[in-house]
């Protein structure tokens, strides 16, 4: 995955909320217009890496794909409509490849079949193609992510002390609060390694990013400062981590792995599903 591909957060919540409400203009309905970004979303990467390059104007082609779905949605509504409407297909994700590529690079300690599953809930794959994949049902591929979390979460636990991570994050903080990339670097192992959750729900990057030059510059183009983007520590599944706002709304989540007193792993959360419970907290 190039991480040049990557796009500040800003934007990647501007380009949603527009699509939402090019949706709920069309349709009149929150949870209508909801599922047809998540549909337009879908079909954005169904395409391949290298048409998705070709789009010169990706926030263009996603509100055309909106519109669209808009469009066939209300003929087949209509009455007499029935089997109208435009119809888009859609091919197969991309995402097997870069899962096999996380499974064999990132989480070697964990069994074939533990490393597929966390796949599975860290980057929102079908259940059905994973269970496919490792030859398990799907109540078990939920049961393996839970131990592999487990696992990754002691295994992290070991490595530093809860002083050592604090510093360590806080760190970090004040890297990206400047947009010092040398700095921001010089935190990160040699090997780290950036994995980005936007569940098909926003234009993030849909695979890991490798090496510490590489996660520095996804991170930076990811965080990029504007008037209404602000980043803090914050508690994250008990350790300090970062929290990214735009405006008054959480954006991202970000949980480090330290290893002594270097970065060794970067996990951003930024599916607006799942960070629903983040934007119900009290203040």
């Amino acid at each position: 995955m190039d991480q040049s591909d990557a796009v500040p957060i800003g934007e990647l919540w501007e380009e949603r909320r527009f699509l939402l409400d090019v949706a709920h203009w069309m349709l009149g309905d929150p949870d209508a217009a909801e599922s047809v970004v998540d549909e337009a979303y879908r079909r954005w990467y169904g395409l391949s890496d290298a048409a998705r390059r070709q789009v010169t104007g990706p926030r263009s082609w996603l509100a055309k794909t909106v519109g669209g779905i808009c469009l066939d949605r209300l003929a087949r509504s209509a009455p007499g409509a029935a089997g109208q409407g435009e119809r888009h297909g859609t091919r197969p994700s991309q995402v097997e490849e870069e899962a096999g590529r996380v499974v064999l690079n990132a989480l070697e300690s964990l069994s074939t079949a533990e490393r597929a599953a966390f796949v599975f809930r860290a980057f929102g794959m079908a259940p059905g193609t994973v269970a496919d994949l490792v030859g398990r049902t799907e109540p078990e591929l939920i049961e393996l992510a839970a131990r592999a979390r487990q696992r990754l979460r002691l295994r992290r636990t070991r490595s530093t002390t809860p002083r050592q991570h604090d510093a360590v994050v806080h760190a970090v903080h004040g890297a990206c609060a400047i947009a010092d990339g040398e700095l921001l670097t010089s935190l990160l192992c040699s090997d780290a390694t950036a994995f980005f959750d936007g569940g098909g729900k926003v234009r993030a990057l849909t695979g890991p990013v490798h090496g510490c030059r590489q996660v520095t510059d996804s991170l930076l183009t990811l965080l990029a400062r504007s008037p209404r983007t602000t980043l803090t520590p914050h508690s994250v599944n008990g350790r300090t981590g970062l929290v990214a706002r735009y405006g008054d709304r959480v954006v991202a989540v970000i949980s480090l792995d330290v290893s002594h007193d270097r970065v060794a792993q970067v996990w951003v959360m930024l599916n607006p599903d799942k960070l629903r419970s983040w934007n119900h907290r009290p203040a």
